[in-house]
């Protein structure tokens, strides 16, 4: 989840989060109640490619009343740089919940080769909620917008019961703060607005490349609108199981960090290394979990962070934040031999308030509207106890309470199954460890698909795997994929 993610978490780093950016134009409806049509400007804010363009598009706030209230979604654009061989759009769906491509266009949009890039035109957006697309805030305490407050650590003890506090806590702000839209943003809302801006495109189908919570927002597109996909590329796949959807998610961090942290440890021990921990990859396990276990008992006061203490908690987080790319390994180190003195870096860096706000209203409303998560204490701490004495690493986290345990509203609909009926347009690009959308959930959804998609597992490390982490093999098969149509016959793994 750049980013499950989302509260699963709420950094920059998990959420895929960009800075926000908007065009100046507006939408207006277009003759005979047809889609409406985009007026392109130059984008609002800095570091952006000159040829990027903004629009705004109105959307309903509520499907099931269309002529009802409207909300904005800014959308981005980069045309097509060979028009003589255009294809179409591809969409860049962000990850999160709680993440933009609003940037997108001229951010990893530009990593794509030029065959890609000639043909089509590059589309991103702020997905409902996020600013600068009509946006919610649940206005939490400062102190529970801490990203080990909202990933659902258990107490030193394994107690849950501080967790469904924080719950009922944080779910009574997003009810009294977020306004009527926090009840309509969902997945199944975000593809349909993905489905209103093909429309307002005017294309008749729409490729698409969509990354960590983007792959479900991807499928569930595809599974509602088969027939209006081109080419489609999953990449750093989420679990598509209907019965607990992002519950499902959370629960995979226990086996993504089983998966991930050997490496890290690999790393950590190697000789040479200036971070180096330990002398062998087996120390490095149990390091890490005196070390989080002393925390407990003994935190570091940390000034400036939030909360402004290193307890064991703080590390684990740290610890999984780190895994989504092995160029974070050092921070981790860095962290773990300072604590082991018993001191502290300087704390790090933290988004604006208003944003982190806003990432985790949009995150919220996401997860807890998508399907209904058990509201009893008693199987979370079930679940809990079951998975700290399994995985320590994570301490039952996964299975923990997060705001959705207390979430005032009923799903408006029953999660989307994921199914193979549809075109056999896709494909599922998947690093071998990945801690926050590991390859078991990614099995899944390949399984769920059939015939309508073919996998390519990489042997690789780190979160998000297409010309990022993972290796040239697996890139260079997406990009001709993209470029040409030309997809493998079979599911295919790259060394």
């Amino acid at each position: 989840m750049k980013q499950i993610t989302q509260i699963l978490a709420a950094s920059v780093t998990v959420l895929g989060l960009t800075a926000p950016l908007t065009g100046t134009a507006s939408a207006s409806p277009s003759a005979h109640g047809a889609s409406p049509a985009l007026h392109w400007t130059d984008c609002a804010g800095g570091s952006l490619d000159p040829r990027q363009q903004c629009a705004t598009l109105k959307v309903p706030m509520d499907y099931a009343h269309p002529g009802g209230r409207t909300i904005d979604l800014a959308i981005s654009r980069i045309p097509s740089e060979k028009p003589a061989v255009r294809r179409g759009a591809l969409v860049l769906i962000p990850g999160g919940p709680g993440g933009s491509s609003l940037g997108d266009p001229s951010g990893k949009g530009q990593k794509l080769p030029q065959e890609v890039r000639d043909a089509y035109d590059l589309i991103g957006f702020a997905p409902r909620g996020m600013a600068p697309s009509t946006s919610v805030s649940c206005g939490l305490d400062h102190a529970d917008l801490a990203v080990s407050k909202l990933r659902p650590w258990p107490a030193p003890d394994g107690s849950v019961t501080g967790n469904m506090v924080t719950a009922r806590r944080t779910a009574d702000a997003c009810a009294r703060n977020g306004g009527e839209l926090i009840r309509h943003i969902s997945t199944v809302d975000n593809a349909r607005d993905l489905d209103r801006v093909r429309a307002a495109l005017g294309e008749r189908r729409i490729s698409a490349w969509g990354v960590s919570y983007g792959t479900y927002v991807g499928a569930v597109y595809g599974e509602l609108f088969p027939h209006r996909t081109d080419r489609v590329v999953l990449d750093s796949n989420d679990d598509p199981d209907p019965t607990r959807v992002a519950r499902g998610w959370l629960a995979g961090h226990e086996r993504g960090v089983e998966d991930t942290f050997p490496d890290f440890a690999a790393w950590a021990s190697a000789p040479g290394n200036p971070d180096r921990l330990a002398r062998t990859a087996a120390e490095v396990r149990p390091l890490f979990l005196r070390l989080a276990a002393r925390l407990e008992r003994e935190p570091i006061p940390w000034p400036g962070a939030n909360p402004e203490e290193l307890n064991g908690n703080v590390l684990r987080q740290t610890m999984l934040d780190s895994l989504y790319n092995p160029g974070r390994y050092p921070a981790l180190a860095k962290l773990m031999v300072a604590a082991d003195k018993g001191t502290v870096p300087p704390a790090p860096a933290s988004p604006p308030e208003s944003v982190l706000q806003n990432v985790t209203a949009v995150g919220a409303g996401t997860l807890c509207n998508d399907v209904a998560w058990p509201r009893s204490a008693a199987t979370y701490q079930k679940g809990v106890d079951a998975s700290r004495k399994a995985y320590p690493l994570t301490a039952g986290m996964p299975r923990n309470a997060m705001v959705c345990a207390a979430w005032p509203y009923a799903p408006r609909r029953a999660p989307v199954r994921i199914t193979d009926r549809g075109p056999s347009n896709v494909l599922l690009v998947q690093n071998e460890r990945d801690v926050a959308t590991p390859l078991s959930g990614a099995l899944r959804l390949r399984a769920a698909l059939g015939d309508r998609a073919v996998m390519v597992t990489v042997n690789s490390t780190g979160h998000d795997a297409y010309l990022a982490n993972g290796n040239a093999c697996g890139d260079d098969t997406v990009s001709r994929f993209l470029a040409t149509g030309e997809r493998p016959e079979e599911d295919v793994y790259c060394p």
